[in-house]
């Protein structure tokens, strides 16, 4: 036990040395944010949001000897653009542009194209929608800009099955009755939908909505291609949180008024929705107390307006999720902000599929942190976008950090050389005594005459099965810790080429077979000691190969025969 307390202490050491929290901070001259976020084809982490762009004054000569009149020249001159940010494995940022139109902006939303390219939405700062098309490198391919002559705000933009996208936002009410987008019934604000093929083509754009003032929140579409939306109306005398479907062609189905609340009673306010893998509903709310205390309510349902389940998450502090997404097994992560009297954190919380609560991390330092989106990558882990401001600043700073599923923070792939050297003082015990030697190519071989194989022979001896079982303890748990950038562990057997009273072909092909038996013997001995998780992890990456005695061992350029009968491993990296 004493030994297992001092090996564990060593190597969690090492570990704490060779890995930092994958938590990426831009700074820009002003306030900035990330407002959404997905994973790209090659794995790497792609956010969007906005940075202000300062503008050079166009007479920066010019004196002037009224602080008004400066005001005046300098107005117009900055503000808000959007900003696309993306970052490899390693935390490291591969690429940062910023819009550079005549007309201020913020993107809301990203989504992915089957080219590996983007749709970005949002909206300009006079009161305009805009949706782009970037390819990979994000370059732009077309921008559009509509809406209607009054002011227009988009909140989402919703990638549907035809690899097109329907962009969620409010318009505020023309009173131009020649327009049929505005006859009467609708109030001074509507909820806005406007649907774009795959290559950027406006299908229709309608409006929906009461008398009252109606904002278009979020949607979401169902498996029949019909779209769920997420609204709020609100009048004098109360405010509801509303559901609505519509088939593909912008057709209203229904308009359920779920959540009204009157001017005496608790506000909510809804965030999310998303469609779950048995094609229900979960819509993600901010549930206000009478003391004005928001906490999380989490409400399901089904496409034919039935509540399959509502429920609130009481917290200490205040928190609100702001997305939600479901993994493969059915729980759910939800990220939003949790705050106090002091500062307000980022908050992410791991919920059961029967929407209960079961365990929440808060993420930020003394000031304002928030987290606005999450992605589930491809390994479960979770890709997540926000605000994160320094301490002791007044300004946000655009924030990606990335969590497993457990919604604690995940670790920095390690790079090869750091693997090379992390290895050799995982190792450097047996590398002191000349049992093993490893190489700056991340392979290693055996150096001791005991665990060599005896002639013809691949089944295990008593001193090898004990070193491999000291081996694989130190190796295996530091392969899985770093599984993300890990693309094959490889374990190949290797024989002499002797083979007595038979040709050179037979010689090979039994050479061949003996070869194979010993990696296998090998590779089973590992793998038979690992718990279920590595196993399940080991079967996608373990190689096992016999390369006969196309790779002999030569000494002084002779075949050192004895040297020759043994297995190698090899760590290959993505």
């Amino acid at each position: 036990m004493k030994l297992f307390l001092l090996f564990f202490l060593i190597l969690s050491f090492v570990h704490a040395k060779t890995t930092t929290d994958f938590s990426v901070v831009i700074h820009k001259p002003f306030n900035a944010a990330l407002f959404d976020i997905t994973e790209d084809h090659d794995r790497t982490i792609t956010a969007v949001g906005f940075s202000n762009t300062f503008k050079q004054n166009a007479n920066p000569s010019k004196t002037y000897t009224n602080a008004f009149d400066y005001l005046a020249s300098v107005s117009d001159k900055y503000g808000a653009q959007m900003n696309l940010v993306k970052v490899n494995n390693q935390a490291k940022i591969l690429l940062d542009k910023t819009a550079k139109l005549s007309r201020f902006n913020k993107a809301v939303a990203v989504v992915k194209t089957p080219t590996n390219g983007y749709f970005i939405g949002g909206y300009t700062m006079d009161g305009s929608l805009l949706v782009a098309k970037l390819d990979a490198n994000a370059n732009l391919l077309y921008s559009k800009i509509f809406g209607t002559k009054n002011y227009d705000r988009m909140s989402n933009l919703v990638l549907l099955s035809d690899g097109g996208v329907l962009a969620v936002g409010s318009s505020f009410t023309s009173r131009d009755t020649r327009d049929n987008m505005f006859r009467a019934g609708l109030g001074n604000n509507d909820i806005f939908l406007t649907r774009f093929s795959k290559d950027g083509h406006m299908l229709w754009s309608k409006k929906y909505g009461t008398r009252f003032d109606d904002n278009g929140i979020d949607a979401v579409e169902a498996q029949d291609g019909s779209i769920i939306v997420v609204s709020t109306m609100s009048s004098q005398k109360s405010r509801d949180v509303s559901f609505m479907r519509i088939t593909e062609n912008g057709n209203k189905i229904w308009l359920n008024h779920f959540i009204t609340h009157h001017n005496d009673e608790n506000l909510v306010v809804p965030k999310k929705i998303i469609r779950l893998k048995d094609n229900s509903f979960v819509v993600s709310l901010i549930q206000y107390n009478q003391v004005q205390k928001e906490h999380i309510r989490l409400v399901k349902f089904d496409l034919y307006q039935n509540i399959l389940a509502d429920k609130e998450i009481s917290t200490t502090y205040p928190s609100g999720l702001m997305d939600i997404k479901e993994f493969s097994n059915g729980k759910l992560m939800g990220v939003g902000y949790v705050k106090d009297k002091h500062n307000t954190d980022g908050l992410a919380m791991l919920i059961d599929s029967d929407l209960t609560m079961l365990k929440q991390e808060h993420y930020g330092g003394k000031n304002f942190d928030i987290f606005y989106a999450l992605s589930i990558l491809h390994n479960s882990q979770v890709a997540v976008a926000g605000i994160h401001t320094d301490d002791y600043s007044q300004e946000g700073n655009m924030w990606i950090l990335k969590l497993n599923q457990d919604a604690t923070i995940a670790q920095i792939a390690t790079l090869s050389g750091d693997f090379y050297n992390v290895l050799c003082k995982t190792f450097a015990k047996e590398i002191e005594n000349k049992k093993l030697r490893i190489k700056e190519d991340l392979s290693i071989e055996f150096t001791d005459k005991t665990l060599y194989f005896p002639v013809g022979e691949y089944k295990l001896t008593h001193e090898q099965k004990e070193f491999l079982n000291s081996f694989s303890k130190k190796l295996i748990p530091f392969l899985y810790a770093n599984r993300e950038l890990i693309s094959a562990f490889s374990i190949n057997g290797h024989t002499s080429s002797e083979w007595k009273n038979v040709s050179f072909k037979d010689r090979y092909l039994k050479n061949a077979n003996l070869s194979m038996q010993r990696s296998f013997s090998v590779l089973s001995e590992i793998f038979s000691t690992q718990d279920k998780a590595k196993q399940k992890w080991l079967s996608k990456v373990l190689q096992g190969s016999g390369l006969s005695f196309s790779h002999k061992v030569m000494t002084n350029g002779f075949e050192d025969k004895t040297k020759s009968r043994r297995v190698t491993f090899k760590i290959l990296l993505k």
